[in-house]
């Protein structure tokens, strides 16, 4: 089994937004550091920093974010099944992005410190807290 990935507190505070499938993606999202959009047929859902706004969406600030040390190799497998279980074992709920290179997973900002030590409990090493 492959070694425990490290983790990063990042900074600040995330929203997840809402939009309907057809809507437009808001410039001030693309000009974030961190965001992620994801659109189906059924929605266009969208994580930006807390104070980027998105208009005429359906928003659940206060969002914390942990990223996966990476890349990861594709290879490897049981990453996001050994953090969310940790997770869920806690109590806490999670969204999850993954990217080419990693995955980040994002908890309730007030869920932050009981998911990090949850995490730690588990043998994961975690930065930035």
């Amino acid at each position: 089994m492959p070694p425990k990935p490290r983790l990063t507190v990042l900074a600040g505070r995330y929203t997840l937004h809402r939009l309907a499938a057809q809507a437009d993606i808001p410039p001030e999202v693309t000009r974030s550091g961190f965001f992620a959009v994801t659109r189906t047929d059924e929605e266009l859902s969208i994580v930006a920093p807390a104070g980027v706004a998105v208009p005429d969406a359906r928003s659940d600030p206060g969002w914390a974010c942990l990223k996966v040390a990476g890349p990861l190799d594709f290879g490897l497998v049981g990453i996001l099944a050994g953090l969310s279980a940790a997770l869920a074992e806690a109590g806490i709920s999670i969204f999850a992005l993954s990217t080419f290179d990693t995955d980040y997973i994002l908890v309730k900002a007030e869920k932050l410190e009981t998911a990090v030590k949850a995490l730690e409990a588990r043998g994961y090493e975690i930065s930035g807290k």
